[in-house]
C-alpha cells in the first residue's frame, strides 16, 4: 500500500509558527530553539520509508522578518516497495524578505532495492538568508545503494541561482565513475546565501581530500563533499559548514 501525504510549515517574526501540519511519515514536532526570535521544527519519522510508490511533500514558508531551523529526528531510509515503483519526496522552501531559514536535516540513506527521486526547490527573496545542507548515503553496511535521484533549484529574487541534478544507483550511467562519485559511498553540500556577508565572490577552494567551495552569482556559495561513508561525511560537512557560516546573522531582520 503506498502514501500519499503533505506536511506544512510557516514561520512568523517573533518564533511563532502559525501553521504546523503534518500527515502520515510527515510527522512535524515544535522543538526548543537556540537563539531567541526564532522558532525550530524537527521532522520525526512516524512510518517507515519512503516506500517505493509513496508521494510525499514538505512545504515550508517563512514569512519576511521570521527566522526558522528545520532538522530531523533520525535519518531517512528510502525502502524498496512491493512493485519496485519509484517513491517521490518533494520540499518547496520560501524565504521572504529579511527572513533566515537553516534547512538541516538528517541523511537520506538509499537502501538495496529501492527507487527514490527528491527534489527540493527554495525561493529566496533578494534580502533572504538561507543554510541549506544535504547529506545522501549510499546504502546501508554492507549493502548496495539503489536508485536516488535529487534535483536542487534555487531562484533568488526571481532569478535563477542553482540548479543541479544529481542520478545514482542501478539504472544511472557513469554514477560511480571517477568523474562523479569515484567509488565514495557518500555525498554531500551545504548551500549558503547571506547577502550581508558575501558581496565580494568567494573564492574556489579545497576543504577537504574530496571536497570543494566554490562560488554561486549573487551572495552565495555552495561546498559539495564526498565521503567514504556516512559520519565521514557528516563530520566534514559540519566544519565546512562552521567556517562558512561564521559570522553569519543569528537573528532575522525587522521589516
Amino acid at each position: 500500500m503506498t502514501v500519499t501525504a503533505r506536511a506544512r510549515i510557516t514561520a512568523a517574526p517573533g518564533g511563532r509558527l502559525p501553521l504546523l501540519a503534518g500527515e502520515g511519515p510527515l510527522a512535524l514536532r515544535r522543538t526548543r530553539a537556540r537563539e531567541p526570535g526564532w522558532a525550530q521544527v524537527t521532522t520525526v519519522g512516524a512510518m517507515s520509508g519512503p516506500l517505493g510508490g509513496d508521494r510525499l511533500r514538505l512545504t515550508v514558508t517563512v514569512l519576511p522578518g521570521a527566522a526558522l531551523r528545520v532538522t530531523s529526528a533520525a535519518a531517512m531510509v528510502a525502502l524498496p516497495g512491493r512493485d519496485g515503483a519509484q517513491a517521490r519526496y518533494d520540499t518547496v522552501l520560501t524565504v521572504g524578505e529579511g527572513g533566515v531559514l537553516h534547512w538541516l536535516p538528517e541523511p537520506v540513506i538509499s537502501a538495496a532495492g529501492s527507487a527514490l527521486r527528491m527534489t527540493t526547490r527554495v525561493e529566496l527573496a533578494a534580502g533572504a538568508h538561507l543554510v541549506l545542507r544535504e547529506q545522501l548515503v549510499l546504502g546501508r553496511a554492507d549493502e548496495p545503494t539503489g536508485r536516488l535521484t535529487t534535483r536542487l533549484t534555487v531562484r533568488r529574487a526571481g532569478r535563477p541561482l542553482l540548479d543541479q541534478e544529481l542520478d545514482i544507483g542501478p539504472g544511472a550511467p557513469g554514477w560511480d565513475a571517477g568523474a562523479v562519485l569515484g567509488g565514495h559511498r557518500a555525498v554531500g553540500q551545504v548551500l549558503v546565501v547571506d547577502p550581508e556577508r558575501m558581496n565580494e565572490p568567494v573564492a574556489v577552494a579545497l576543504p577537504g581530500p574530496a571536497a570543494v567551495l566554490a562560488p554561486l552569482p549573487g551572495p552565495g556559495a555552495l561546498a559539495t563533499v564526498l565521503a567514504p561513508d556516512g559520519l565521514a561525511l557528516s563530520r566534514q560537512l559540519t566544519g565546512i559548514a562552521e567556517r562558512m557560516t561564521s559570522g553569519a546573522r543569528r537573528e532575522p531582520v525587522a521589516v
